[in-house]
């Protein structure tokens, strides 16, 4: 393991942690790689130390982010995963969704909603399935990283099996 950092823990052959996300993807047939790191309780921004530390390029490492909007459904919320490197641009996740005002959601709100914890969000599995809105940049790669539904662990996945699992459409939210 040449070059990789000692703080990530990147397995294929281990069984995966258990996670309401890592769940539902094996109940799927999904393939995914469980990617576990020692995170760093001083760092809040997680999907940056996921990408340092795993030693991956930042716009294959997405977050996910809960957003409240003016839409009728799921109390006005919606899930929006942007790669680490960009940030989310509200008026395009706005528009995509079908309304006119999108803010990030409170942490605790979305906690409540998600069934985990912030930093640990992850699209797949959530308590409360959401409707979820996936930068379209991410249909140039092969795989992607996002959270496996803690801090310190993130799960690498194809994106259409990632867009099928969560029902999400591709959008360009990112900016």
């Amino acid at each position: 393991m040449d070059g990789v950092n000692p703080r990530a823990n990147t397995s294929k052959t281990t069984p995966s942690p258990v996670t309401p996300a890592t769940l539902a993807m094996a109940a799927a047939g999904i393939a995914f790689t469980v990617h576990e790191y020692h995170h760093d309780p001083s760092v809040t921004a997680y999907g940056a130390e996921a990408a340092a530390v795993l030693a991956v390029d930042p716009a294959r490492v997405f977050k996910t982010l809960v957003v409240a909007t003016d839409r009728v459904d799921d109390k006005g919320l919606v899930v929006a995963v942007v790669p680490v490197s960009q940030r989310l641009d509200v008026k395009a996740l706005a528009a995509a969704v079908g309304c006119k005002r999108a803010t990030l959601a409170d942490g605790q709100v979305a906690e409540r909603m998600t069934g985990y914890r912030v930093g640990g969000i992850s699209p797949i599995g959530q308590k409360r399935p959401l409707t979820t809105v996936l930068d379209d940049s991410m249909t140039t790669l092969a795989t992607v990283l996002v959270s496996g539904g803690r801090r310190g662990m993130d799960v690498e996945v194809a994106p259409g099996d990632l867009q099928t699992i969560t029902r999400a459409l591709f959008a360009p939210i990112a900016r």
